[in-house]
């Protein structure tokens, strides 16, 4: 620890020039889905908790996502009759991490999410429904399941909230309608048939009306679901217990007194502050996947690609990490991947700004196709995001740019909608001109646009085309689990992932390797404790979310694994430290 012990000095010093000095008990750094979840559980129990935010928003990455969040056995699962087998979830995950399976904090994580989602059901403004209907990804795997271990933030309405509304990030630009965002299940259904049922007309009239209301007195959506409602929900359960939250500060160093963190000196808008937070330090900056840096190294370590395009806020870059390891946190590098891989598009923008467009729901439908340069398909489209990208990876010849293209014809894309494209009856024609979506009115056409195989494209399209018409695929046997079925078109038979690529039009957008962050983080234990590199915990620093290596071993084993484990050891991190500062 004699790095800690300087650098200990260096912040006492800092703490002198500091224009002023903040007392509380808890000190969160990071306003995302573990942070808020610490703070929210620590004010609960009586504690004086300030986080800081880098951002001038609260909610970082988990306002923009899907917020789904994996949870077996949560109450709304057992009301509704869903009962894991006994150790279920805990087999799934021995078999899907493997050699990189950690079986204190996976039991730890399993124990105390059920109580997470009771506690902020009953005691905060959190709540949820349900996502029972939605499966594990793998299927095949020993102890998955078909049902009963999702849940998502209930919707909110943005209007109620008051200042902390103005306080929140807004929709991510790509996934959301006009800034609209839209919500897995009913909603989006709605959105997809729209000229098809006049049930999802009425919907989408109302929904689409009350937001033009929105823009027009607010500026923005106040219909918040997903991830977006997910972060408004804990900023207003934050601010009603006394929460204080300072946006555009960011933390400089820990403060170590050579025995232990007691907080942060903090860059503000009006200068250095110093911190001090005697119970503890939370780190829950988002994980790097915005260091440059950092990435390349890791890159290196385990042949990912040089760069990715994650669908992050620019601020998750690696600040939390360095945090740590200057008072001897250890990064830890025992993971498979370095990050929670998803395929991502660049979408040009008319002011020059290029947008990530994370493809999540069109891979599944039937009628699309993925293939490499060579113009052959390398993975079952309708697995999860993860798998797409690591099949892509390891699919792509070394040296050789690593990307796909996903190919449709104009039926697809008017019925489903083709990346940032949205389906009928808003044009396509845009995203043509733009050059995001690449034409072609021949298959050969389309390949010579991409600038990919014209030969190995058509013989791939012919191959699919002919077991497509019966609803096979003997390749990837497409549309053989739970999962894939899912996110079909259930009115497409016998296989609702299953269709040939019709006439042309042909379309066709480039995938690269995108992220919904970093897996590899901080080295904890089964209280999200920070551990230095011989596995002693460094006390009072604490790492939940993207800033805490994954419990899931690098891996994706379904939906929602990645805000479940946030907002459950920021639980638990907010319960310990309320613990320890009782002397319990």
């Amino acid at each position: 620890m004699m790095e800690a012990s300087r650098n200990g000095a260096d912040q006492r010093d800092d703490m002198i020039d500091s224009v002023e000095t903040l007392h509380c008990d808890v000190l969160v750094i990071g306003s995302g889905a573990g942070g808020m979840a610490a703070a929210v559980t620590a004010a609960w129990h009586g504690l004086k908790v300030i986080v800081v935010e880098k951002d001038p928003v609260v909610g970082g990455a988990a306002a923009w996502s899907g917020g789904w969040i994996w949870v077996p056995g949560n109450p709304l699962a057992r009301q509704a009759g869903y009962n894991d087998a006994p150790d279920g979830p805990f087999t799934y995950l021995r078999h899907e991490t493997g050699r990189y399976f950690d079986p204190a904090r996976v039991k730890a994580f399993l124990d105390a999410a059920p109580e997470m989602v009771e506690f902020f059901q009953s005691n905060t403004d959190l709540k949820f429904v349900d996502g029972n209907a939605i499966p594990d990804m793998h299927g095949w795997t020993e102890g998955a399941a078909t049902g009963g271990h999702q849940v998502c933030a209930a919707p909110i309405n943005g209007r109620g909230l008051g200042p902390v509304f103005d306080t929140l990030r807004r929709p991510m630009r790509e996934t959301s309608f006009l800034g609209m965002p839209i919500m897995a299940g009913a909603d989006l259904k709605a959105f997809l048939t729209v000229t098809r049922s006049l049930k999802s007309f009425a919907h989408v009239a109302r929904r689409v009306g009350r937001h033009l209301i929105d823009l027009c007195l607010f500026g923005r959506a106040t219909q918040l679901v997903n991830g977006n409602a997910l972060m408004a929900r804990l900023a207003r359960s934050a601010d009603r217990l006394g929460v204080e939250v300072r946006l555009s500060s960011s933390a400089r160093e820990l403060i170590w007194d050579g025995r232990s963190v007691r907080g942060a000196v903090v860059e503000t808008p009006n200068g250095p502050v110093s911190v001090l937070a005697p119970c503890g330090t939370v780190l829950a900056t988002g994980g790097f996947p915005h260091d440059e840096n950092r990435w390349v190294e890791v890159a290196n370590m385990y042949s990912a690609p040089a760069r990715h395009w994650s669908v992050t806020p620019q601020s998750a870059s690696g600040d939390g990490l360095r945090l740590a390891e200057a008072v001897g946190g250890f990064v830890d590098p025992s993971i498979a991947s370095p990050a929670a891989w998803c395929p991502v598009s660049l979408v040009p923008y008319s002011d020059g700004s290029i947008g990530r467009f994370p493809h999540i729901i069109e891979r599944a439908k039937p009628g699309i196709i993925a293939v490499l340069a060579d113009g052959r398909r390398f993975v079952n489209e309708a697995h999860g995001y993860y798998d797409y990208v690591d099949a892509m990876i390891k699919a792509t010849p070394p040296g050789a740019e690593v990307a796909s293209w996903l190919i449709c014809d104009h039926a697809f894309q008017r019925r489903y909608g083709f990346g940032a494209s949205r389906p009928s009856p808003l044009p396509v024609k845009p995203f043509i001109k733009s050059g995001y979506i690449k034409m072609g009115r021949s298959i050969a056409e389309l390949a010579q646009a991409c600038g990919i195989s014209a030969a190995g494209l058509e013989a791939t399209v012919e191959f699919y085309n002919r077991h497509a018409a019966k609803g096979e695929d003997p390749l990837f046997e497409r549309g053989n689990t739970a999962f894939n079925r899912k996110g079909g078109d259930p009115e497409v038979k016998p296989n609702p992932c299953i269709a040939p690529i019709g006439k042309g039009p042909y379309y066709a957008i480039k995938v690269f390797p995108g992220s919904f962050g970093t897996f590899m983080g901080l080295k904890t234990d089964a209280t999200a404790a920070v551990l230095n590199e011989r596995g002693a915990a460094i006390p009072n620093l604490f790492a939940v979310g993207a800033d805490m290596a994954s419990i899931m071993g690098g891996y994706y084993p379904s939906g929602g694994i990645n805000l479940g484990p946030a907002l459950t050891f920021g639980y638990i991190v907010g319960r310990e430290i309320s613990l320890r500062s009782k002397g319990t």
